[in-house]
């Protein structure tokens, strides 16, 4: 049976108050008693939407962390229908990571859950497909429409570049710039990436 409304709010509540728990202390800090303080709600109430306690609450943060990796880039990545959309698009994402510096609350949260149960990997997973899907779906736009001049983006998606794998290169280049931040701090290698990505597409600044 579904949740009541009053149910999926105090559940939002314990997973929103654990997120912020993470990012100002720490995965590993992480106790289910500060999260109940924090959230107002009793051990009960914890464990009746978590049954598994710390590993199904980080499961949960996860996926809020997931999902707010695409809310903070949109309305820019549901509209990439324009070369100007697209360098929106990437200030908005270099913003983000930059803001945000070496301490990631989605990696965080994976990391603590590891792949033993392919749970932590099933949120990555798919966080990454709808990424790619939202970019694949711009670049098929700009091919649609003739936005782009360049030789490599034809209308003909036979002649032109592969949507998909041209969206999982500019993805990867992506994440590969992101690790790079968390790991010295310095947004140079994403923004390469994201300005050589446009770059294949044609798409001037």
């Amino acid at each position: 049976m579904p949740p009541t409304r009053k149910g999926a709010a105090t559940r939002r509540r314990i997973v929103e108050g654990a997120a912020r728990e993470i990012r100002e202390a720490g995965v590993f800090a992480l106790r289910l008693e500060d999260v109940m303080a924090r959230t107002a709600t009793s051990k009960s109430q914890l464990f009746h939407y978590f049954p598994g306690g710390k590993d199904d609450l980080l499961l949960a943060v996860a996926r809020l962390e997931a999902a707010r990796v695409l809310d903070d880039q949109q309305p820019e990545l549901g509209a990439l229908t324009s070369p100007q959309a697209w360098w929106r698009w990437r200030d908005k994402v270099l913003a983000r990571y930059r803001a945000q510096g070496v301490s990631c609350p989605l990696h965080v949260a994976l990391s603590q859950l590891g792949t033993a149960t392919g749970a932590g990997r099933a949120v990555a997973a798919e966080l990454l497909a709808q990424w790619q899907r939202r970019l694949a779906a711009g670049i098929r736009h700009l091919q649609r429409d003739g936005e782009n001049i360049a030789a490599g983006l034809d209308a003909d998606p036979d002649a032109g570049l592969d949507a998909d794998r041209e969206a999982a290169a500019l993805l990867a280049g992506i994440q590969g710039g992101v690790l790079i931040l968390m790991t010295t701090g310095s947004a140079d290698h994403l923004e390469a990436a994201l300005d050589s990505g446009l770059a294949r597409l044609g798409l001037a600044p």
